[in-house]
């Protein structure tokens, strides 16, 4: 009976804690990019009231009996499909059509994230504390700096072409952007690092200064801005990642995501013009400018598991009241 009323309570525990994340659920249905969490349970240990026996010369083997303590959670895992397309027409708004993270930075502007060519992982001289998202609601500041909702900033290639580099930084942090022709055969992304992104107002092209009258984004994530002379720059690449196990992966909130030890470590897409032996560029997904990605949560999936879980959550609290009535019968035996 003690037992029973244990087992009760580890239910209870349980199941609230699964109705606790079919509520985080249910409360994001409509957060950008958002990914749906699933709980596991497993059994606690089982309490042995007789061992198992092998057979002998006069009698057969027993198996063992054993009473179980109870239920505990085995996992709480997220779900990484791709949730659905959404039409916003925002020129910034981007969605990952596909596997892969934007890549979002926290740091003064000339710090930068170092890639390792050789794996394409990011290299100790990282200056810039990096974290991920799929949130591609990005804004532009009063700088010009391209960055999400909450000020981070947006992390890419440079392009080169020519001789000429699209965007660099110097030591006091100020910003040089160059003219480079988007349709050259030459055109690659400076895969050594990733650098904040930017949409000036102005290009200089061979020391004129020429407005920036419009810009899109294409599916490789490469920005290209129409000129006042109506010529077209590549003002950047942005930069997507991807993990071993995306699933292991740590949310921070507010739509951020780091690696963790059981993820792995970043591997950051091949730039355009790559002359990598095996570009890895074939196993992200593609940028869709104008449309951002809704959350994947299925409401009938949790409306249904939440009548199970409330069902189990009233089953074991009979359990309890249950024992209870037993004990209060043992306590009456003698009066």
């Amino acid at each position: 009976m003690i037992r029973a009323m244990y087992s009760g309570i580890s239910g209870l525990r349980a199941n609230q804690t699964k109705l606790d994340v079919i509520g985080n659920n249910i409360a994001n249905v409509g957060t950008t990019a958002f990914k749906n969490q699933r709980i596991r349970f497993q059994d606690m240990l089982s309490q042995n009231v007789r061992q198992a026996t092998g057979p002998g010369r006069n009698l057969g083997g027993t198996n063992a009996s054993q009473v179980g303590l109870g239920v505990q959670v085995a996992g709480i895992d997220t779900t990484m499909t791709p949730g659905n397309m959404q039409t916003t027409g925002g020129t910034l708004d981007t969605a990952i059509d596909g596997d892969g993270f934007f890549v979002v930075g926290k740091g003064p502007t000339d710090a930068k994230i170092v890639i390792k060519k050789d794996d394409m992982t990011a290299d100790t001289g990282t200056t810039m504390e990096t974290m991920f998202t799929r949130d591609g609601s990005f804004t532009l500041d009063y700088n010009s700096n391209l960055v999400n909702s909450d000020g981070l900033r947006i992390m890419g290639y440079a392009t080169t072409a020519d001789g000429k580099t699209s965007i660099s930084y110097g030591s006091d942090g100020k910003r040089t952007m160059e003219f480079v022709d988007s349709e050259s055969e030459d055109l690659k992304a400076d895969e050594q690092q990733l650098v904040p992104l930017a949409i000036p107002d102005e290009i200089e092209d061979g020391g004129e200064k020429l407005k920036v009258k419009s810009f899109s984004i294409d599916k490789n994530g490469v920005i290209k801005a129409v000129l006042s002379n109506n010529k077209v720059t590549a003002l950047g690449q942005i930069a997507m990642a991807s993990f071993k196990n995306t699933e292991g992966m740590t949310k921070l909130g507010k739509n951020l995501w780091q690696n963790s030890a059981n993820s792995g470590e970043a591997i950051f897409r091949n730039g355009v013009g790559t002359d990598a032996t095996t570009p890895n560029d074939s196993g992200y997904g593609d940028m869709l400018q104008g449309m951002l990605e809704m959350s994947n949560v299925d409401l009938a999936e949790q409306f249904s598991e939440m009548i199970v879980a409330s069902r189990a959550f009233q089953a074991n609290g009979k359990i309890i009241t249950t024992s209870d009535e037993i004990l209060q019968e043992l306590v009456n035996l003698k009066r």
